[in-house]
């Protein structure tokens, strides 16, 4: 049995190698992989692009999904006029939108019998972080929150458990989803295809990804401090 057990670990270990390696790849490599897309599905792009989207700010399972260095490549698409840009603009806002509201709903009907349950699913580090991020900023952080991976997919989740107003939430989520796909959009529009970001696009989206996941990385360590200054 207990070469059973380390030759199933193994095998977990290295498929989920496999799925981190994946992952990495997909993010680095977005503008290939965006232009298989646009090449094998045209116009279905918009409808592929609407989903992941959609899901990445809708089911607070999923914040792993590209979110900026997504509308990043996609405004770079644009300028080459393989996509356009209006149809993207609007197409990404209203999933956005419409993927925070879903969330929200999620979090206020189901979001209390969750945590009571523990679900294995949900990573209570990342709610907490959110929580946290709530505290610090009070309702703009639905708007703040769209800005920063993982902490804009749990934000609308938090906001639908603590049973935040959903006229003044629809406010908030429809001025930051705007927002943010304009500003990437654009920011890959106006500048993914200057040349030495375009010959360097993988270590653009890196630089993206980093300044992304800086204030998460600072809030970790702020509560790692807070935590065992607490001990």
């Amino acid at each position: 049995m207990g070469i059973i057990h380390r030759e199933y670990f193994k095998s977990s270990f290295l498929s989920g190698l496999m799925d981190v390696y994946a992952l990495v790849n997909l993010f680095l490599h977005l503008d290939v992989y965006l232009g298989q897309i646009i090449q094998n599905y045209h116009i279905g792009v918009y409808a592929i692009l609407f989903f992941i989207v959609f899901i990445e700010t809708g089911l607070v399972i999923m914040p792993f999904l590209p979110g900026d260095s997504l509308l990043f490549a996609a405004g770079s698409f644009a300028a080459l006029g393989s996509l356009r840009v209006a149809i993207l603009l609007v197409t990404l806002a209203i999933a956005a939108i419409l993927g925070d509201s879903l969330n929200y709903a999620i979090g206020k009907r189901l979001g209390r019998k969750i945590f009571r349950e523990n679900r294995r699913f949900l990573n209570h580090n990342h709610l907490r972080m959110t929580e946290d991020f709530y505290y610090r900023h009070g309702n703009k952080a639905i708007i703040l929150a769209r800005f920063i991976p993982i902490i804009r997919t749990f934000a609308p989740f938090v906001a639908g458990i603590g049973n935040m107003n959903y006229a003044r939430f629809l406010l908030y989520n429809v001025a930051g989803g705007i927002l943010w796909v304009v500003l990437f959009v654009y920011g890959g529009y106006l500048f993914g295809n200057i040349p030495l970001v375009r010959d360097n696009f993988s270590l653009a989206i890196i630089a993206i990804i980093i300044v992304s996941v800086l204030p998460i990385a600072i809030g970790a360590i702020k509560m790692m401090i807070e935590k065992r200054g607490g001990h």
